[in-house]
């Protein structure tokens, strides 16, 4: 089967579900290459559409053992037409739990045909250096791994003449399905005096939840904890202070120290 171009999509507030979605591309080599970033609240304004010729690659992060809930409004507005797929979940070396089953499905409600999917290890947002959680992931062995999955999933496309020759693929999960989707409002970011509105936080933020003229600002009913902002300071001025996220935060770090490798399913 011959695909004309290639599509990946991507919501990745600290870069590692970015990484893992570029290694997998690099792995397929093709030579048309869309990249939609979702990631800014603006760039989900915009609807996709794509074609059965198109490969569609979806990589999202996941929140509490789900797909975030902002990304499933976002992800069920896809209009596809055959359109061969692939969905990928990026989690902080717990558990993926039902998130990559819900991704799959939801692919399939927009008119997309998933032909292989994978789950793969970031660093958990709430990790720190004093409370490393799977800490400088997706390392050199991670990206090795995505780029294997690409060159499986070119194998694959080049091995049947079209989608109605490709089976269901089995991806692990539950229904219904678990986890949580919404995530809390929480006061859980402290900003010291290093701090100088260089307003970095604030462009990066996903979802518009901290003041451009005043960094100090912060909507926590906005807010879904991503920590982009404290990953991204260049002053370390934002740090995580006492709060149920720094509670989860010690328990990760305590429970999830044994390394898990990344899956893909065909």
């Amino acid at each position: 089967m011959k695909i004309k171009s290639l599509k990946l999509v991507y919501f990745s507030p600290t870069g590692t579900t970015k990484a893992i979605i570029q290694g997998v591309a690099r792995g397929i080599s093709h030579g048309a290459v869309e990249l939609i970033d979702i990631t800014k609240a603006n760039a989900r304004k915009q609807q996709l559409q794509t074609l059965e010729n198109e490969l569609l690659i979806v990589a999202v992060p996941v929140y509490m053992g789900r797909v975030p809930a902002l990304l499933n409004e976002w992800l069920h507005t896809i209009k596809a037409h055959n359109t061969p797929a692939v969905c990928i979940a990026v989690y902080g070396n717990r558990e993926y739990d039902d998130a990559l089953l819900e991704l799959k499905d939801t692919l399939i409600e927009c008119g997309c045909i998933p032909i292989a999917g994978a789950a793969y290890i970031g660093e958990h947002s709430f990790s720190t250096p004093e409370m490393p959680i799977a800490e400088a992931r997706p390392d050199a062995s991670d990206l090795n791994h995505a780029e294997l999955f690409g060159r499986k999933i070119n194998e694959k496309l080049l091995s049947i003449s079209s989608l109605d020759q490709s089976y269901d693929i089995k991806i692990p999960g539950n229904y219904p399905y678990g986890g949580i989707t919404k995530v809390w409002s929480v006061d859980f970011i402290a900003i010291n005096n290093n701090c100088t509105q260089c307003g970095i936080c604030s462009e990066v933020c996903p979802v518009d939840a901290i003041d451009s003229k005043n960094s100090n600002s912060i909507d926590n009913e906005k807010c879904i904890t991503c920590c982009a902002c404290i990953k991204n300071c260049p002053q370390n001025a934002r740090t995580i202070k006492d709060s149920p996220v720094k509670d989860v935060a010690i328990r990760l770090n305590k429970l999830y120290k044994e390394r898990k490798e990344p899956v893909f399913f065909f």
